[in-house]
């Protein structure tokens, strides 16, 4: 037992010693765990709120190699939650920014960075290879093409989630064990699943859920502990309570064998709306020509509170547009808006299934992020 210990240390530089000492003193860990740890591979899916936390923590622990795939920039309105990020990085890479700070924390390590999306057409390449795979992400569609494309590799994967003052976590795929499909074998409609944009998170919530997914990941890369398979975790911050909930592998389910079209799976593909898209820029030049819809905020006051668009004529909550229908004219034209125009493009489609008609309906596409892009810098995003 002493020559294998004596020969794993030799493993682990002097640098790696002194840097991991409070792992090699754990018997759970010791020199073989850290050097397992080296000579793993993580692939990571998003850098923003619980990619923060994980990496980082995953970064310090001495995982040699990870990879992190994720095609958005910095806003100021992320750095309530992704600490990763600094206000001097608004505007660039997460990827980037995440990698500067890994290496920064441990430069022993090495980071692949994907400055785009996971598809249907990347994600068997690029998380091939990979000994596990961690979700950072925020929609169902990537939720299930990262189950599939693990599923066809053989590869576990540790799913997190957070809305509000609530996050789950559970490990997906782990040595036969159930997937994401056989706790979540439908999604549920686009409209009942509102992004922590719309709805709020708490903003150390994705600390605690991102660094519960890190854990996870640590245990099963060393091979310790009871890892979440098969099991739930269910925390609400709120209250200071965890509940953990049991599941199990679907046998009559069928085998993955293929990546699909997942926007189209979770039915948030781009339909062939009812009503009319109209870009900020377009908006305010046919204003200009005497054009007059109604402008609806479909926010809730909260937001509307933060920023309004200019000329806004209405507040009515996108859940609320039917009940409030009566208020609404059904000759005139009507531009509805959100922040992102999602909401808004739900409440224009509602009303032409109310007997509005669907030529005087329009919603102001990618809402109040768009007219700050295109039309008034000023305007914040959040």
């Amino acid at each position: 037992m002493r020559e294998v210990t004596q020969r794993v240390m030799s493993d682990l530089t002097d640098a790696d010693r002194a840097r991991y000492a409070r792992h090699l003193v754990l018997p759970q860990v010791g020199p073989e765990g850290q050097t397992k740890l080296k000579a793993a591979r993580v692939f990571c899916v998003g850098a923003g709120g619980l990619g923060s936390p994980a990496l980082f923590y995953l970064a310090a622990a001495g995982v040699g190699h990870i990879t992190i795939i994720d095609d958005d920039v910095i806003e100021r309105s992320n750095l309530q939650r992704q600490i990763l990020h600094r206000d001097d990085n608004i505007g660039t890479s997460k990827a980037s920014s995440a990698k500067e700070r890994m290496l920064n924390l441990n430069p022993s390590i090495d980071v692949t960075v994907h400055h785009e999306r996971l598809t249907s057409e990347n994600a068997l390449d690029y998380i091939k290879g990979h000994d596990i795979v961690l979700d950072g992400t925020d929609n169902i569609p990537t939720r299930y093409l990262v189950n599939d494309a693990c599923e066809i590799l053989g590869i576990p994967w540790v799913y997190g989630s957070i809305y509000r003052f609530e996050g789950q976590v559970s490990v997906f795929n782990l040595n036969g064990g159930p997937t994401y499909r056989d706790l979540f074998p439908v999604p549920p409609p686009p409209e009942a699943v509102p992004s922590c944009e719309d709805g709020g998170v708490l903003g150390v919530l994705p600390g605690v859920i991102g660094s519960i997914q890190a854990t996870e990941v640590a245990k099963i890369l060393i091979g310790i502990g009871k890892p979440l398979r098969g099991r739930l975790l269910v925390y609400d911050a709120l209250e200071m309570t965890s509940r953990i909930l049991t599941f199990e592998a679907n046998e009559n389910r069928d085998e993955v064998t293929e990546l699909i079209d997942y926007e189209g799976f979770c039915g948030i593909k781009k339909m062939d709306a009812p009503f009319s898209g109209i870009s900020p820029t377009d908006y305010v030049s046919r204003k200009a020509k005497g054009w007059d819809p109604l402008f609806l905020d479909v926010r809730n006051e909260i937001e509307a509170s933060i920023v309004s668009l200019p000329d806004t004529d209405a507040l009515i909550p996108h859940d609320e547009i039917l009940m409030r229908a009566a208020d609404l004219p059904k000759d005139r034209d009507i531009l509805f808006y959100c922040r992102s125009g999602l909401r808004s493009a739900m409440a224009a489609y509602a009303l032409t299934q109310f007997g509005f008609e669907a030529n005087r309906m329009f919603n102001l596409e990618g809402g109040v992020h768009a007219w700050h892009e295109e039309v008034d810098s000023a305007i914040p995003k959040y």
